[in-house]
């Protein structure tokens, strides 16, 4: 077994927030991935509506305090930590008071989408990977799943590439048929700048107006694997995955999901080796 660490970063797990696709893959493969003899760490936003008190989360203050610039603003990092005692199994969240406390995952109560989730979603990427490094763990394969990790890929293989945390990290992107409509601002590439990313690593895969389909196909351009999450999900994706000639797990029935993954794992480090 050549994987040995699989950090999850995720969008939604339950019980912190409503029972959906996406959070029961998030509460549930990352057990099962331990399970199976690996090690993981799983991160996920803090969202508003995550009840702190009864999950009993607590601020971890030494991995808390960095400030974080997107767009030219300082955004402090609160990093969070919580366990689900039954699989025996820590959630470290991303928390800051401009882009999750009060808030809710995709809309507001009104059921109007932010008009910064693409800040949020940089935000959320960064705010992991630096915790990551703070923690001085090193995962063998890094698993983004949901519109909220999108960037991730991108920022592992132009800014964090040399990190030591990351040199030999593989990425893996999963793909939902998830709620998300609304289009990223036209600016997101001057966003997503940082040492190490040109304008044209975005430029040249996806352009403006910025879709839910366009920062999936940005997640799959710096992806070393694909997996399929949900029965059906745009085919322009699946098409896309495909073309890019790496590892792509098709969408697997329940049974068979858990060891499906875990060997995909292997498939894709294999892949990433010859």
């Amino acid at each position: 077994m050549k994987v040995n660490k699989v950090l999850f970063i995720t969008q939604e797990i339950t019980p912190y927030v409503s029972e959906s696709e996406m959070s029961n893959t998030g509460r549930y493969l990352p057990q099962g991935i331990q399970e199976r003899g690996r090690e993981i760490r799983t991160f996920m936003p803090k969202w508003g509506n995550v009840n702190e008190r009864r999950n009993q989360l607590h601020e971890v203050i030494r991995l808390s305090g960095m400030n974080l610039i997107i767009d030219d603003t300082d955004h402090p990092l609160i990093i969070k930590v919580a366990s689900i005692q039954s699989a025996r199994m820590q959630v470290y969240f991303i928390d800051n008071d401009d882009y999750f406390q009060h808030r809710q995952i995709l809309t507001d109560e009104n059921g109007e989408e932010y008009d910064d989730n693409e800040e949020r979603a940089i935000f959320y990427a960064r705010g992991v990977l630096e915790t990551v490094k703070k923690l001085r763990w090193c995962p063998d394969v890094i698993h983004c799943q949901g519109w909220m990790s999108a960037f991730v890929p991108l920022f592992i293989k132009k800014a964090y590439k040399e990190e030591p945390s990351f040199r030999s990290s593989k990425v893996i992107f999963s793909a939902f048929d998830d709620e998300f409509k609304q289009n990223f601002q036209d600016n997101l590439s001057d966003k997503l700048l940082l040492k190490g990313i040109e304008k044209s690593d975005i430029d040249n895969v996806i352009s403006a107006p910025y879709s839910h389909e366009a920062i999936y196909k940005l997640a799959i351009e710096y992806s070393d694997g694909v997996i399929q999450n949900s029965e059906k999900i745009n085919p322009n994706l699946i098409e896309f995955a495909k073309s890019k000639n790496i590892p792509f797990l098709e969408y697997q029935s329940s049974e068979n999901y858990m060891d499906a993954v875990n060997n995909f794992y292997e498939e894709v480090w294999a892949n990433s080796q010859e």
